[in-house]
């Protein structure tokens, strides 16, 4: 396959015309000019941005199932849904639930043969081990302490496809679980009452990540900067934003991308399995979430996911709160590939790495979905 005259993200961040060879599965050589002989297939891009296939690594579902129903026809929906929508590498997310749910669904999840859709390249553990006082969405009754042999469990039935763990670092004691756990796989802060000090700590333990910045967490005040301000101040933490215009002001992902800049910052969608469907009743985690339009809340109100999946979120960064383009692809595909370890993989439109793309025109409608080296649409 051959992809012609379409306007190329690059690694530096830059777009220029170029052309792309794909051979089988992967990115083979990208050239301002290449021929065409013997090409199977000849995609003409003109006019057309080519970016690389985006990267979630954290939501928990959508097209009417979640990551926790942990059944192979749950994984095939949610995987054919995000390929189809330019999302071609995952870290599903988990929720706050039973030890013996977890562990069905961890195990489920590392037998299950990843062929087709959008490629599993990890599994986001959000929960159990956060905060009651800013449990969001999360099931109380299941809030557990941070707990390596619990980890480890889970770990093993995954097939070692944890990518990242989920922390509130003020009920890790003396942060042993976060020194322990570092040494097989990311922590990140999250659903936390951490101040700045505890969470700075955290950090210098050996987490490097921070859960839906801004979300269940202490707020970023002058006196009080809490985990924003320590992860500002840790340059080696990558912090995930939620762009879907409910989440986060629009000001506030400004302000972020300002201070931290598109490479510390990993755009998710936090997406539910209500994306995709019509407005009605969903659930979240085992608790009913009622949505209409993008919002998903719980019966307190509680904003529970979101009901856009990372596209939609790319668009609305650029086009609603005027983060360039450049910078929310950025935010969309190399930052989190590095951030859990698998930009050697994908990431980026570079010779060797999964033949993964999305083209889209110049007002960011979706035009066609290259994935492992077929196209899609």
């Amino acid at each position: 396959m051959i992809i012609k005259n379409g306007l190329v993200y690059g690694e530096d961040g830059s777009f220029s015309k170029a052309d792309i060879e794909i051979n089988a599965e992967s990115f083979r050589q990208i050239a301002p000019k290449l021929p065409e002989n013997g090409a199977e297939q000849v995609i003409d891009a003109e006019g057309l941005y080519v970016i690389p296939g985006l990267v979630d690594i954290h939501f928990h579902g959508c097209a009417g199932y979640d990551f926790c129903d942990g059944t192979i026809e749950a994984f095939d929906a949610i995987m054919q849904y995000e390929m189809e929508h330019g999302v071609t590498s995952v870290s599903p997310a988990t929720m706050t639930l039973s030890e013996g749910q977890l562990a069905k669904i961890f195990e489920n999840a590392g037998k299950y043969e990843n062929n087709r859709g959008s490629k599993i390249r990890g599994i986001t553990m959000e929960g159990p081990f956060v905060s009651s006082a800013k449990k969001g969405a999360q099931n109380g009754s299941y809030i557990h302490r941070p707990d390596m042999r619990f980890f480890e469990k889970m770990q093993k039935l995954s097939g070692g496809l944890i990518r990242q763990v989920a922390v509130a670092p003020e009920e890790d004691t003396d942060f042993a679980f976060i020194k322990e756990v570092t040494k097989q796989t990311h922590a990140s802060v999250a659903h936390t009452t951490a101040d700045y000090d505890t969470a700075a700590a955290a950090f210098a333990a050996g987490a490097d990540h921070v859960t839906h910045l801004f979300n269940a967490m202490p707020p970023f005040t002058h006196r009080a900067p809490g985990v924003i301000g320590a992860a500002f101040d840790a340059k080696e933490v990558s912090v995930e934003l939620i762009c879907d215009g409910i989440h986060v002001h629009p000001s506030m992902v400004r302000a972020a991308f300002a201070m931290f800049g598109a490479d510390r910052i990993c755009m998710i969608s936090d997406s539910m399995m209500a994306t995709g469907m019509e407005n009605g009743d969903y659930a979240l985690g085992g608790q009913p979430v009622k949505v209409v339009g993008r919002l998903a809340t719980l019966k307190d109100g509680t904003i529970a996911g979101s009901a856009s999946n990372l596209l939609d979120c790319l668009r609305a960064a650029v086009k609603e709160m005027n983060i360039p383009l450049a910078d929310a692809v950025r935010a969309c595909t190399a930052t989190p590939a590095k951030a859990l370890g698998f930009y050697g993989e994908c990431g980026s439109i570079t010779a060797g790495k999964s033949a993964d793309a999305v083209l889209l025109d110049k007002e960011l409608n979706l035009v066609k979905v290259i994935c492992r080296g077929k196209a899609v649409n």
